[in-house]
């Protein structure tokens, strides 16, 4: 397993981190299958209740693709099917994460790192970071489900601004755009993410479950909404003993202790 990737867990918060500083924390092939690894585990983990995803070294996220490995890793019409594949997966299982997920944004949010904050939950940013998708200024064809992410979040015409310029635009513009849900100051973004994890994590997992899968039913098309899953995990909240806790811990003026059943 590479050292590029690293995994920690403190509690019920559970982080993946990219750790390529001294390449703004771009991706080889080898750290997308440490992540796909990474996620698996997280993913099959009870005691996780949310998964943060961010980069070392405090100036990037992820500034997309490892270059340097395309000879390596993109040269051929076989390798780049297979970079694409494993990236697909990942993408699609950090979407489909069924706990919450946040992008914890430092400086660069480039390319594959864009595509990737795309699939959490929740994005936030340093007031320094900066975002691009390049793929226009290195003839890369994009695939229809990264633009559809794109285009869910901020728009088809913003879609096609940050598509066909490939510029880079700043943090504010991107609150403008709807694609982060909050902007802080660069050395509070890891406190500010930590805190927002922790808020989350001590709510009702059943009930942050539910509004995550309902959310992702009304963004799919009509025919493929699952609304007797939404029916029954709404009627399972309600069936739940932290229901029944909330109820209590209400009445009685304390916090609650919720625990996922």
């Amino acid at each position: 397993m590479t050292d590029k990737i690293l995994t920690e867990q403190h509690g019920d918060i559970a982080r993946i981190i990219f750790n390529q500083p001294e390449k703004r924390n771009a991706v080889s092939l080898e750290m997308w299958e440490a992540v796909e690894a990474a996620v698996t585990r997280f993913q099959a983990d009870a005691s996780v209740r949310i998964l943060i995803l961010s980069g070392a070294g405090g100036k990037a996220f992820v500034s997309g693709a490892d270059i340097s490995k395309f000879e390596s890793e993109r040269a051929s019409e076989e390798a780049v099917a297979h970079y694409n594949a494993t990236t697909k997966r990942v993408y699609d299982m950090v979407e489909a994460f069924p706990k919450p997920t946040i992008a914890q944004i430092d400086g660069f949010c480039i390319g594959g790192g864009m595509a990737l904050a795309l699939c959490c939950d929740l994005r936030i940013c340093g007031a320094g970071a900066n975002f691009a998708v390049p793929a226009a200024k290195l003839g890369l064809g994009y695939g229809y489900y990264g633009i559809k992410r794109l285009v869910d979040v901020v728009g088809p015409s913003f879609a096609k601004e940050i598509f066909y310029t490939a510029r880079r635009f700043d943090a504010e513009e991107a609150r403008v755009m709807g694609l982060v849900n909050r902007v802080v100051p660069d050395d509070q973004v890891a406190q500010v993410a930590e805190e927002t994890a922790r808020m989350i994590a001590e709510n009702a997992p059943m009930t942050v479950g539910s509004v995550k899968f309902i959310v992702g039913q009304t963004v799919a098309p009509e025919s493929a909404r699952d609304l007797a899953g939404c029916e029954a995990r709404v009627k399972a909240c309600f069936d739940s003993q932290d229901y029944i806790e909330g109820r209590r811990a209400f009445m009685e003026k304390r916090k609650p202790n919720f625990i996922g059943a």
